[in-house]
């Protein structure tokens, strides 16, 4: 059972009648009191269903009434987002706006007013994922040297373990779940070997190339670490001898591109980013990539290295045999 809620005074709209200001105004003390939203995302939802609003009065000719707000058709909905991303808005902005939208309605029909159906019609607008920026050459080779790290009141092995690991991450292109999950007997020592054998996503395995200079730092750090690593135990192991967290290498990072002068997009996963597109810029095959990032399609390869559609036909051109 809804607790009731008081009835403030209503927010003046010349966009809409007074009962439907007023259920406005009554849902946002709603939001605010049950809910307890920030002031910030009341703000938010408040500007949006106003614009909503307006652009309905203009849209219908009319004022906008609750019953009016119930018989919405999916057209104008659809209608009021092409007009808000002529605005340029981008599909999070959008994406809030709907959520807002679909809030009120939900607030109506549990007060008897009416039940937008529309609005369960409407997909919510795709986001774009947002990727890592890579980094450049020089500074993502500096992560992996611990002499970077001397000043650090902190174990000397430690340091090497840090620097190991971020070598690693962008040496092969690993996640860093990846390369905390290897276990000792998956990584062999320098001149023993040249591939490592990693488990991804789904837990599925692949087969991963490594360099002699990454394998090299990481028996460095076998050699001073003080516990004991046993073959089928975790190579990387914390300061208690325990499986490494992740946010003890993202702290890491964190404290070195502050050193380095990098942006705050300098991650552990942003080494991996960089070890496709590095990979790519010196003509590195996209197929080849593909396999390398452990990536299911080719699709998400391109998403990931921000691959161009010229890149991908010059691609295509060299690849085909009529190319």
């Amino acid at each position: 059972m809804t607790k009731p809620v008081p009835s403030p005074q209503p927010i003046e709209l010349d966009c809409a009648d007074a009962t439907l200001a007023l259920e406005m105004t009554r849902w946002l003390s709603h939001l605010r009191a049950e809910r307890r939203l920030s002031p910030k995302t009341l703000e938010a939802y408040a500007r949006d269903l106003r614009q909503c609003l307006i652009f309905l009065s203009q849209y219908w000719g009319r004022k906008v009434t609750i019953k009016g707000f119930a018989a919405l058709e999916a057209s104008d909905i659809r209608a009021f987002m092409a007009m808000r991303r002529a605005d340029d808005i981008g599909g999070r902005s959008l994406m809030r706006a709907l959520a807002g939208l679909r809030s009120f309605g939900r607030f109506l029909e549990r007060e008897g007013k009416g039940k937008v159906g529309a609005l369960s019609a409407i997909r919510a607008p795709k986001i774009g994922k947002s990727l890592p920026k890579p980094i450049q050459m020089a500074a993502a080779k500096r992560f992996a040297d611990a002499d970077e790290r001397a000043g650090e009141d902190r174990d000397p092995w430690i340091w090497a373990r840090d620097a190991a690991v971020m070598a690693l991450l962008y040496g092969s292109g690993l996640r860093i779940s990846e390369a905390l999950g290897l276990k000792k007997r998956d990584v062999p020592l320098p001149g023993e070997g040249d591939v490592i054998i990693v488990t991804g996503k789904g837990n599925k395995t692949r087969m991963v190339p490594v360099l002699q200079n990454v394998l090299a730092l990481i028996a460095d750090y076998t050699a001073v670490c003080p516990h004991q690593l046993n073959p089928e135990g975790p190579i990387f192991v914390g300061a208690r001898g325990g499986p490494l967290s992740p946010r003890i290498i993202q702290l890491t990072m964190e404290r070195l591109r502050g050193a380095l002068g990098l942006p705050d997009s300098a991650t552990p996963h942003a080494l991996r980013h960089s070890f496709a597109t590095h990979l790519l810029s010196r003509g590195g095959d996209l197929r080849a990539i593909q396999e390398l990032l452990g990536h299911a399609s080719l699709s998400t390869t391109q998403i990931y290295t921000g691959i161009d559609s010229e890149r991908l036909l010059e691609v295509y051109k060299t690849a085909h045999p009529r190319g």
